[in-house]
């Protein structure tokens, strides 16, 4: 319980940290008032507004003022689509973190056992084979690998498609296109795209790990006393190595969701990534806040997540 405490206390800060950041973007980034007002507005329509909005307060009331809000969910009003910045994000987001899902199951179903294998086969050619792609994998970035996959698979071969992100389906608030088969096709290049890299991490991650637990002397050990290389391997090597992959992979996940505008962009799929471009373009001030603060509380919770794994796969963090 003093763990979990502990945790909330420290999001709470950072929480504020970034709320004052995205509050600073609001006061250094354009006159709000000129975005919301056409230019024929009279001075007296421009004061009216900003007295409405809180504008001729203290710096340190309007800060209150928008903690305040920030604590009921208000982000504000978008400059260029003139609605909430809260539902512009809530419709984004499912495109987004489902787009990162796939990534990384996929990038966990074929990065551990690559690097389980790696660790273990005796096969020097192949080895030396995969630690040459990992190498490629991991340096090449986002936007090339996109296109190459683009080109390869939508261009020459036509079995995906290069754009969009298919159908979806409405859950209440959450929209979804795994439940389509035009959403699946529409998902697997983007996905494959963002979570290459992460695959080759996790592969290299492992193999390093594995090694590394496989000198230690309790699996020397378990050999002496004959148990059978399979529990050896997955029982004691593997499970004692996962405490830095988990670590690794909880950095990736907030990376991916951090940094998807790569991919969103590439293949236009209409993501938080893709909004905050836009908003960008037109200086869209109050939906840069509201997405900064969104990627702030997700890296939060990952990383508590983290945290609380930690302290289920090793006893010791237990025991203290």
């Amino acid at each position: 319980m003093v763990f979990l405490l502990r945790k909330l206390l420290q999001a709470a800060m950072l929480l504020a940290g970034v709320a004052l950041l995205s509050f600073i973007l609001f006061q250094y980034l354009g006159d709000p008032v000129a975005n919301m007002l056409p230019e024929s507005a009279t001075q007296a329509e421009r004061l009216a507004l900003r007295t409405s909005l809180g504008l001729n307060d203290p710096v340190v009331v309007q800060f209150m003022h928008y903690l305040n809000r920030l604590a009921h969910g208000n982000f504000g009003i978008s400059y260029y689509n003139q609605v909430s910045v809260f539902s512009l994000i809530m419709e984004r987001l499912p495109a987004t973190l489902e787009l990162v899902f796939v990534s990384v199951v996929m990038a966990m179903a074929l990065g551990f056992p690559l690097g389980v294998w790696s660790a273990i086969s005796r096969n020097r050619v192949l080895k030396e084979g995969v630690q040459i792609l990992s190498l490629i994998g991991v340096s090449l970035p986002w936007f090339l690998t996109g296109i190459i996959l683009i080109i390869v698979f939508s261009v020459w071969l036509g079995w995906f498609p290069s754009s969009g992100r298919g159908e979806v389906v409405k859950l209440g608030f959450w929209s979804t296109g795994l439940l389509t088969v035009s959403g699946w096709k529409s998902i697997v290049l983007p996905s494959l795209s963002l979570g290459l890299s992460m695959v080759t991490i996790i592969m290299r991650l492992v193999r390093t790990e594995m090694l590394e637990v496989m000198q230690s002397e309790y699996v020397k050990f378990a050999r002496a006393r004959g148990i059978v290389n399979r529990s050896i391997w997955f029982r004691h090597a593997l499970r004692n190595a996962l405490l830095p992959v988990v670590t690794v992979i909880g950095l990736q996940i907030g990376g991916l969701i951090a940094f998807a505008i790569v991919i969103e962009t590439v293949f236009q799929w209409p993501g938080m990534g893709l909004l905050l471009i836009q908003s960008i373009n037109f200086v869209d001030v109050p939906v840069l806040a509201g997405y900064l603060l969104f990627t702030a509380l997700i890296f939060i919770i990952i990383n508590t997540l983290v945290d609380v794994l930690y302290y289920l796969i090793d006893p010791r963090m237990r025991a203290q």
